[in-house]
C-alpha cells in the first residue's frame, strides 16, 4: 500500500512530548478495540493480526521531507507514532521505529496496550524512546464496557503483557486512563487501576476524560469530583499523576498573568486554594480574577477531603 503524504501531520503541541510531529502509520479505522470513547468513530475493522500497511521506508522519506520543510521554530521535539488506530497491529512496526530513530528526534508510540501479549510486538515496541499504555481499567467487566476489545482478547494476558513489557523497556513510559461515568470512576475501580499502574511504574501516569464528541453518544465524561478523587488515589499510592483535560496551553508556564497560570496549571495538577492564594500574591492578582474564570465555565471549585480545588470545568455533550 503506497503511504499518502497526509499520514504526517504537524508539528502540533503536545503537553507530554512539547512539539510532536505525527506518524500515522494505521488506515483507519483497523484496530482492536472499538472503544466508546474513541473521537474517530467506531472501529470498522476489528483485527488482532498484525500485518503490514505502508512500507515503513516510504514513511521515513516522507517524515524526512516534512521535517526539510520546517523553520528551527516550528521544528518538533519528537516524533509520535499515534495513528488512526492500533500502531502495534502494524508487522513492521520495530523496522519504522529505527528508521524513523535516525532523524535525530526522540520516538512515540501510543498504544492501547492490547496486543503486549505478543512478544513480537513487544521488541518492536521496545525499540521506542516513549511509549503511552492505555490501560482504561483492570476489572473485566469494566473493561468489555469501556474498551470495547475483539472478542479474542483476554485482558488477563494483556495485563501480563504490560508486566512483561515494562520489565525490559528502558525509555520513557507513561499510563493513560480515560475515564467516564458510572463505568470507571468509582473508588474501587479506580484503586485496582492505581494499584496496577504503581506496579508497572509509570513516569508519569496521565488521567483523562473525553473532550471531544465519541464514538457512542450516550458516553459521558466522569465529573470533576471523580477525577479529584482519582488524583488522589494516584498520588495515595506514590504515582506522579497529571490530568489530561482538554486545555492545550503551556503547563506550569509562569508569566506572571495570573488567569493563564491558572489554566495551564489546573490542566495537569487541580490547585488547592492555599497554593491558589499563593499564585495569586506573586502575580499581584484580585479575586475577581479567580472568580472570573470560574464564572466564565473555565475552571470549577471541588471539595475533596475537607479542601477547596480548583480544576478545569470539563466539556459536556
Amino acid at each position: 500500500m503506497t503511504a499518502p503524504e497526509n499520514i504526517i501531520f504537524g508539528p502540533v503541541p503536545s503537553r507530554r512530548l512539547g512539539k510532536s510531529l505525527g506518524v500515522n502509520n494505521i488506515p483507519a479505522k483497523s484496530c482492536s478495540y472499538s472503544c466508546k470513547y474513541c473521537q474517530l468513530g467506531l472501529t470498522n475493522s476489528m483485527e488482532i493480526n498484525r500485518k503490514p500497511f505502508y512500507l515503513p521506508g516510504e514513511i521515513a522519506a516522507l517524515v524526512r521531507k516534512k521535517l526539510l520543510s520546517l523553520s528551527n521554530q516550528d521544528y518538533p521535539d519528537y516524533i509520535s507514532i499515534v495513528p488512526d488506530g492500533e500502531p502495534t497491529l502494524d508487522k513492521n512496526l520495530g523496522e519504522l521505529i529505527q528508521r524513523l530513530s535516525v532523524f535525530g528526534l526522540p520516538v512515540a508510540v501510543f498504544t492501547n496496550s492490547s496486543l503486549l501479549s505478543d512478544e513480537k510486538v513487544r521488541q518492536d515496541l521496545v525499540k521506542a524512546d516513549f511509549v503511552s499504555l492505555k490501560v482504561d481499567a483492570v476489572r473485566e467487566l469494566s473493561w468489555r464496557k469501556i474498551n470495547r476489545p475483539h472478542k479474542d482478547l483476554s485482558l488477563k494476558d494483556i495485563l501480563q503483557g504490560i508486566r512483561n513489557f515494562t520489565d525490559v523497556f528502558h525509555g520513557i513510559l507513561a499510563t493513560e486512563t480515560m475515564m467516564l461515568r458510572y463505568l470507571n470512576d468509582s473508588f474501587d475501580e479506580l484503586d485496582g487501576v492505581a494499584a496496577f499502574v504503581r506496579e508497572i511504574g509509570p513516569e508519569t501516569a496521565y488521567i483523562a476524560v473525553p473532550t471531544r464528541p465519541p464514538a457512542v453518544g450516550s458516553t459521558k465524561a466522569a465529573d470533576e469530583s471523580s477525577v479529584m478523587l482519582a488524583y488522589h488515589i494516584f498520588q495515595k499510592h506514590g504515582i506522579n499523576t497529571e490530568l489530561l483535560t482538554g486545555y492545550e496551553g503551556n503547563a506550569f508556564a509562569s508569566g506572571g498573568n495570573f488567569q493563564e497560570d491558572m489554566l495551564s496549571i489546573t490542566a495537569v495538577h487541580p490547585l488547592r486554594c492555599d497554593a491558589v492564594n499563593l499564585l495569586m500574591r506573586k502575580s499581584k492578582a484580585s479575586e475577581e480574577e479567580l472568580h472570573g474564570l470560574v464564572e466564565k465555565g473555565l475552571l470549577i471549585k471541588v471539595y475533596f477531603n475537607h479542601n477547596e480545588y480548583y480544576l478545569p470545568k470539563f466539556l459536556r455533550e
